[in-house]
Parts: C-alpha cells; structure tokens; sequence
C-alpha cells in the first residue's frame, strides 16, 4: 500500500491533475467527506488528509510514503526537525503558486523603520524564514507566533508589520495593509520518505514519473 499525504484545499485541487497523470483518482471529495483516509481507483495507493503543516512529519516519520507540500511549509519544518533528515524532494510541482512578503499598515513608514534600524515586532507563522530574511537584513525583530489571520496584527497594534503567504493581494488590500517587501516565491512540492523509496520503489518511482511527465507537458 502506497500512502500520499495530501492537505485540503488549493493543493489538493491542483494535485488531482498531477494524479490522474499518475492513473491514480481520488474517489471522494475531502470537503463533503468526513474520512480522513480515502481510497483512490487504485487499490494499492490511498490518499490521508492532514493538515498543511503535518505532511512533512507524517511523511518524514513514516505515516505517509509521499506527501505533497508547500515550500514554506518544507523550510519551517526542516529549520524545526533538525534538517527533516528522512525526507527526499525529488520535484517542485509548480502548482500552489503565491509568495512569502512582509506587509504593513498602508500608513506605517517601513521603509524608515527598516533604514533607521528600529526594533520591529512581526507577527507571523513562518517564524525561520522571518529570521533569517530581518537578519540578513541587520534589522532588528520581536517575532510573534501566530495561526489565524495575520491581517489583525498591524491593525489592532499587535505587531508593526506581518510576513504572510501572499497570492493575489486581495485579502492585504481589503484590510488596509500593503505588501512593502518579497522574501521569497512558493510552489507545492513533492516529498517522498526516504526508507519507503528502498522498500517500495517500483510503485513510488511510477507515481515521480508520472507526475514529472505530467509537470513537463504543462
């Protein structure tokens, strides 16, 4: 049995192409289904729904044999498990596309705090990839774990400026914030536990393949 972890939503959506390519379909819809193992029209693969930020530890640990998964959410896990030893990245997707950026009040001089060297608080749930950008940076930073909406933090004084995924900028624009720098591009990307790659690799490589075949002809 061949285990993909897969998280609802956006990812999910745009995996299901790559799949099909694979021969492999999911037979229910994760929104409208209250199972969070899902059977597939292949009777050797099965699809488990996690959330986001779990596919890299259920793969890394051998819950799941892949897992498709955000970029950011591959650097946060590796910077908080010691490197995600276990874990091999044999693709980028390119599907899931958006950004990581630091967005502020669209009346907050960020430019001047940044120059001047002032002590920003950011709030955000990427707190290693926030480090290491303001350390870079020589800027010094008070860095404030969040989960829920980060738009709330510059409005109610929580935080100066937040480092948030960033698609179209719409949710940024209805909340009055704006997006003053770009840290880094997003794209879902493939990862495979590395022991399941030795001990089932006939049917793993089929689904790499398949899903690099699938990549290139779009």
């Amino acid at each position: 049995m061949i285990t993909l972890a897969l998280s609802k939503g956006r990812i999910f959506d745009e995996t299901l192409p790559l799949l099909k390519a694979a021969g492999i379909e999911v037979l229910e819809d994760p929104e409208k289904s209250r199972k969070l193992i899902l059977a597939t029209s292949q009777p050797g693969v099965r699809v488990v729904i996690v959330r986001a930020s779990d596919v890299p530890t259920y793969v890394q640990y051998g819950g799941a044999d892949l897992g498709v998964t955000g970029f950011d959410t591959l650097i946060e896990h590796s910077a908080d498990w010691g490197g995600g030893a276990g874990l091999y990245q044999p693709l980028d997707l390119r599907i899931a596309k958006c950004r990581v950026s630091v967005a502020v009040r669209a009346d907050f001089d960020y430019a001047s705090a940044v120059r001047q060297g002032s002590r920003l608080r950011v709030a955000t749930k990427y707190v290693n990839i926030a480090r290491e950008f303001f350390a870079a940076k020589g800027v010094h930073v008070d860095l404030i774990k969040l989960y829920g909406s980060m738009e709330l933090a510059p409005l109610t004084g929580l935080a100066d400026a937040i480092v948030d995924l960033v698609s179209t900028g719409g949710t940024l624009k209805a909340n009055n914030l704006v997006e003053v720098e770009r840290i880094m591009d997003i794209s879902s990307r493939l990862v495979v536990n590395q022991a399941a790659l030795k001990l089932k690799q006939e049917p793993i490589r089929r689904v790499i393949d398949a899903f690099a075949g699938a990549i290139t002809k779009d």
